[in-house]
């Protein structure tokens, strides 16, 4: 039978759930909720399933987001996919949420942009294999621009708008911007897919979240 993933992002405000049978996107839904994923999850996760006529012990592999993102969001993501994953002895699957924008891309190199807030963005820039080119790392966009590799890069990002300005007057000013969809679980499902089947799938004790920034709890502790 083709494997069955279960794929969920509660990494920001906007979340989503896909259903993956193959490279067949089963459905995807947009999850909304402000104050965060906690109380919501296995509501939206249960009907979901339902609506395809799916036990939870029907999936081959547990997908998640494992960030960067809000601190909270990442958390209650990777502690729902990892228990999942646990319950019914399934390998996990955890995608950075740069390299799931990626994955909308068609150049050769693709520039994933999040916005970080305090004026500063999460990025990376991955190949046409999704392969990391240049670093997850979290700062200012101009001078993240600064530190893109030479080539023909093409920007991602769920909402560009803060960031197009920046562009102007750069080597990049003419470069394509793509804004990607909000529901990043779909193209999470598909990149655990190949890694599903290139056998590259974690243990869910061990997965840890990529959060790229430190945050306010531990910077406070360290000055």
């Amino acid at each position: 039978m083709s494997p069955r993933i279960l794929a969920l992002d509660t990494t920001a405000e906007f979340g989503s759930l896909a259903l993956a049978q193959a490279e067949q996107i089963v459905e995807e839904t947009l999850l909304h909720s402000p104050d965060g994923f906690a109380h919501v999850l296995f509501d939206h996760l249960g009907r979901l399933l339902a609506r395809h006529g799916w036990r939870l012990d029907d999936v081959d592999c547990i997908a998640a987001a494992a960030g960067p993102g809000a601190f909270t969001g990442v958390r209650v993501g990777l502690a729902a996919a990892k228990g999942l994953a646990e319950a019914i002895g399934r390998p996990l699957v955890a995608v950075s949420n740069l390299q799931a924008l990626a994955w909308f891309g068609s150049a050769p190199l693709r520039a994933a942009v999040l916005d970080a807030r305090r004026g500063e963005i999460y990025g990376a820039v991955y190949g046409a294999k999704l392969e990391l080119r240049a670093p997850e790392v979290v700062m200012k966009f101009p001078a993240w621009l600064e530190t893109l590799p030479e080539g023909e890069i093409e920007f991602l990002s769920t909402d560009f708008s803060a960031f197009r300005h920046a562009l102007a007057g750069t080597r990049w000013a003419s470069a394509p911007v793509r804004e990607v969809p909000r529901a990043l679980a779909g193209a999470i499902a598909r990149i655990a897919l190949e890694r599903y089947r290139a056998g590259q799938v974690q243990d869910p004790a061990a997965v840890d979240a990529l959060y790229v920034r430190r945050s306010d709890a531990e910077l406070a502790w360290r000055e």
